[in-house]
């Protein structure tokens, strides 16, 4: 993980960020100082084995309350972790590395994948991730830009 060696970059509460391996340039996350990791929606999950090294295949829906323009990852297995919800429920969760761009800026970030359809965000962008030179603010939102409306607005419902 590299850190940021420059100023902070404010961030609000919740912002649209992209995920450049995935392919997704927008996604809203909510920026959580209490989650050590962040983590993302993730669903058909599949582990393998790929020279030698574990990995995994899994999906996402960018967009939230629809499962228009799903998009399939695959990427190596950096970690296996313990994570306790906000209501105190362990999950064992795979933890993968990828790049996240939050408010301009694109960090390294371990994630791990889980399952967010009954919450607010399909993404938390946790504490190690905000380490790398951001300030959070918390009553602002969106200091990064929205998602163009057209793109908000047109997978709603499907």
């Amino acid at each position: 993980m590299t850190r940021a060696s420059h100023s902070n970059t404010s961030t609000g509460w919740r912002e649209w960020v992209g995920l450049p391996d995935l392919g997704i340039e927008w996604l809203k996350a909510k920026i959580d100082t209490g989650a050590r990791t962040s983590s993302l929606h993730a669903f058909d999950v599949t582990e393998f084995e790929r020279d030698g090294e574990e990995w995994v295949r899994f999906a996402v829906h960018p967009w939230q309350d629809s499962t228009a323009d799903a998009v399939v990852h695959e990427t190596r297995v950096h970690d296996r972790r313990a994570v306790r919800s906000s209501s105190g429920h362990t999950e064992h969760r795979i933890v993968v590395t990828m790049r996240v761009r939050l408010v301009g800026r694109e960090v390294d970030a371990e994630v791990t994948l889980t399952n967010r359809d009954e919450m607010g965000f399909r993404m938390l962008i946790g504490r190690e991730a905000l380490r790398q030179g951001f300030l959070v603010d918390p009553a602002r939102s969106f200091l990064g830009g929205r998602a163009p409306r057209e793109m908000r607005n047109r997978n709603r419902g499907r």
